[in-house]
């Protein structure tokens, strides 16, 4: 869901409370939408992420660094010119409006004390950052909107800001009582859903918390407004005064939905959600912070890497398509050579009746004494060729096929191999962190010849040290390692791994090997299970639940001349079935 006006309300109180006071020492800009703000104060370090992201604009803290580019952008750059060794005053919501605005003291060029305040617009496509003076004049911001984009509001260097237009016939939910609540569905169209009404009535509320207090109130969170009775309009009457003193009062907490059946993320709110039912669980987080971090940071880092590896991405995936189809091509082509038998059978008919035929005849009626019954069949002749040119014919037809089909199975062999490659490149792509994975999947490809040399040259050159694998540590204290490539994969399970250590993957589906060492000891169950787990998550199974992961000694597992990089073959192992739990596996992994 989007960050709604009333859930950033409680956020914001919350990060007012912990970065009112400090100073910001570094601005970084990790990404073109992105902001990060390293602040220091008497509540000790912290980073804020400010986010003008179109799919998911947002504000919060984070604990992660960010892989920042070697060259600052331009916005960066202004940034730390007139905001960076400033004091941070507060951080405020103006009335019910998805925005923030960073109150901060410091001083200009000549020293002089001044304001600068830095507003962010959370909404949706229109997000943005905004840097203005105490004169409220625009210094610029992280996307200017000119007369073309925008004929109403431009955000451009000299203007003077505006706040955006407010929203057409909605309240404010906290200026509202009861009885105009109570006066106001009386009015409400017959037909219309009362999720939907409050939604159009008020501000500030998203389409999840329109549909609890629906649900709270009738039992149905679409029921219409005209069907509603006396009794439930005073239930909603009740349950909107709750909620406006549940906020008011500083009630809210951060509520994480999540799928009970695949236990995937689902969305997130500032209050306890009853509408569904035992298919949702609630996890409440420790802050908000902490649950924005855990509602956007995965996907927006995928986002991010997909958006970093668009080339290789596009590359891989055309090469992939165009494989699909040339499989499907020759196991059409594969499945005609079965019936070759008809063309062998139709030569010997024709050689048994050599007598009977001559040249230039267009068809042979034969006696078809392969069938119990011997029927007489007629066989296509071609009148240019005499009948010994005609049972050649059929003979050799019948020797293509039969040749086609061993090039075809191995063709098909061949194919299938590097369809399995490609798939395991698109989901070590999904595994990518940061530019140095890139980078080293950019040299695999290479290596494969999936990428041109000149493709890989187009890559950015990486000063960072090499990817590396994730590192884990299991509950009782055994190391586990995972590869996020193919080439990782290949030196953990081939080089760096010793004969005794056990290595995990999960069973016929693409994903990370996994080794866990044992330093000579008997691994327990406890880290013998954890280690499955960490291979059923990365992997494409990693949604799953009892997901099959086969384990085995190193000293098991061979490496196929001339195999792609991340193939093994093994025939003495065991399987374990496991369902991934990401909050135990991001508790185990060993923070950089």
């Amino acid at each position: 869901m989007p960050l709604d006006a009333v859930c950033l309300h409680a956020v914001l109180s919350e990060l007012d409370a912990r970065i009112a006071g400090g100073r910001i020492e570094k601005v970084y800009q990790p990404d073109r939408e992105e902001i990060v703000l390293q602040i220091r104060g008497g509540k000790g370090a912290c980073k804020l992420l400010l986010s003008a992201a179109a799919s998911a604009p947002r504000i919060h803290l984070i604990e992660q660094n960010r892989e920042n580019p070697a060259v600052p952008p331009m916005f960066c750059m202004l940034l730390r010119k007139h905001i960076q060794g400033a004091k941070i005053v507060s951080l405020t919501q103006p009335s019910l409006e998805r925005m923030a605005i960073l109150e901060l003291d410091t001083n200009d060029e000549m020293g002089v004390p001044v304001k600068r305040y830095l507003i962010a617009e959370l909404m949706g496509k229109y997000s943005n950052l905004i840097l203005k003076g105490e004169d409220d004049r625009i210094i610029d911001a992280i996307r200017r909107v000119d007369g073309d984009i925008s004929g109403k509001r431009q955000i451009l260097p000299g203007l003077f800001y505006r706040l955006p237009p407010p929203q057409q016939n909605k309240v404010d939910p906290f200026a509202v009582s009861p009885a105009g609540i109570a006066a106001a569905i009386q009015q409400a169209s017959g037909e219309m859903g009362l999720d939907k009404w409050l939604l159009s009535s008020f501000c500030g509320l998203s389409p999840l918390l329109c549909r609890e207090l629906a649900y709270r109130a009738t039992g149905e969170p679409s029921k219409t407004v005209g069907t509603l009775s006396d009794g439930e309009r005073q239930k909603l009457c009740e349950v909107f005064g709750e909620f406006i003193r549940y906020m008011q009062e500083g009630k809210a907490r951060p509520y994480l939905l999540v799928k009970v059946e695949d236990k995937s993320v689902f969305d997130f709110t500032c209050l306890p959600v009853t509408q569904y039912g035992s298919l949702i669980r609630l996890d409440v987080q420790q802050d908000f912070s902490t649950l924005l971090a855990a509602f956007y940071e995965k996907k927006g880092q995928a986002e991010r890497m997909h958006r970093k590896a668009g080339d290789m991405l596009r590359t891989v995936t055309s090469a992939r398509d165009r494989l699909t189809r040339k499989l499907a091509a020759q196991r059409q082509e594969l499945q005609k050579t079965q019936d070759r038998e008809k063309y062998k059978r139709k030569g010997e008919l024709i050689s048994a009746n050599f007598y009977q035929l001559e040249k230039g005849m267009r068809t042979a009626k034969v006696i078809d004494y392969y069938a119990p019954d011997c029927p007489e069949v007629e066989i296509s002749l071609d009148v240019r060729l005499t009948p010994q040119q005609n049972a050649q014919k059929y003979f050799k037809l019948y020797q293509k096929a039969k040749t086609a089909e061993v090039m075809l199975t191995e063709q098909l062999t061949q194919g299938t191999m590097e369809l399995d490659y490609l798939e395991s490149v698109l989901a070590a792509l999904d595994e990518a962190e940061n530019e140095a994975d890139l980078a080293q999947l950019r040299e695999e490809l290479a290596q494969t010849g999936v990428l041109s040399h000149k493709q890989q040259r187009g890559g950015k050159k990486q000063k960072s040290a090499r990817s590396a694998p994730y590192e884990y540590r299991t509950s009782d204290g055994f190391s586990v390692w995972a590869g996020k490539n193919n080439l990782q994969n290949d030196l953990l399970s081939m080089k760096t791994a010793f004969k005794s250590d056990i290595w995990f993957h999960a069973q016929k589906i693409h994903g990370s090997h996994v080794i866990l060492v044992t330093d000579g000891k008997q691994p327990s169950n406890e880290a013998m299970t954890q280690a499955a787990m960490i291979a059923a998550y990365h992997s494409k199974a990693r949604t799953s639940s009892m997901v099959p992961v086969d384990y085995t000694e190193v000293r098991h597992l061979k490496k196929p001349t001339g195999a792609k990089p991340g193939f093994v073959i093994y025939h003495v192992y065991q399987t374990a079935f496991v369902t991934p739990d990401e909050a135990l596996i991001e508790s185990l992994r060993v923070k950089e």
